[in-house]
């Protein structure tokens, strides 16, 4: 395939995964990263441009999730670097942390979940991919990823329930007619 061949084709698969992976990225990401993972992304498109296959938006998301993987690990030794740094020199004043109080009822009920079924819900839900483009994202057999993600949905109605419950909402069951 000549250069210039190569170059048409990342231009189309990154015409149609630009969007779709940055809507993935900016849901799990710092804003500040989000154009970071997204560009490495792309990088490591262009680089196996002969490996992408023909579900290369799911495929360009399983990519996406490892760069972000690279990003949340650089993140955690940059914080305990810092940690290390405030222990032997502590700041003199201690900086506020910002709480915004925003806490929406979905986002929770999703950080009760194990990690593995949070991102099954949420590649179904927020990337709206069907079973067998979640497999391609998440490295798994189509039908694993139909298995897991049934088991989630489940598991998040179970929370869901237990959530309101807590909160003070009655649940309501409607009688069937006789």
């Amino acid at each position: 395939m000549s250069h210039a061949d190569r170059r048409r084709r990342f231009e189309e698969i990154a015409r149609d995964v630009i969007e779709p992976v940055r809507r993935y990225v900016d849901r799990r990401a710092h804003a500040a990263d989000v154009d970071d993972v997204v560009s490495e992304t792309l990088l490591a498109l262009w680089r196996r441009l002969d490996d992408i296959p023909a579900e290369h938006i799911a495929w360009a998301i399983g990519v996406a999730r490892l760069q972000l993987a690279n990003t949340e690990r650089a993140a955690r030794r940059r914080d305990r670097l810092s940690n290390r740094i405030r222990t032997l020199d502590p700041p003199h004043e201690a900086a506020p942390v910002a709480d915004d109080g925003v806490d929406d009822a979905v986002r929770l009920v999703l950080r009760s979940l194990r990690p593995a079924d949070a991102e099954m819900l949420r590649l179904w839900s927020w990337e709206q991919l069907e079973p067998r483009e979640i497999a391609v994202v998440l490295g798994i057999s189509a039908n694993a990823a139909t298995v897991r993600l049934h088991r989630a949905r489940k598991k998040f109605a179970d929370a869901w329930r237990k959530e309101a419950a807590s909160a003070g909402h009655v649940e309501v069951k409607e009688r069937s007619g006789r």
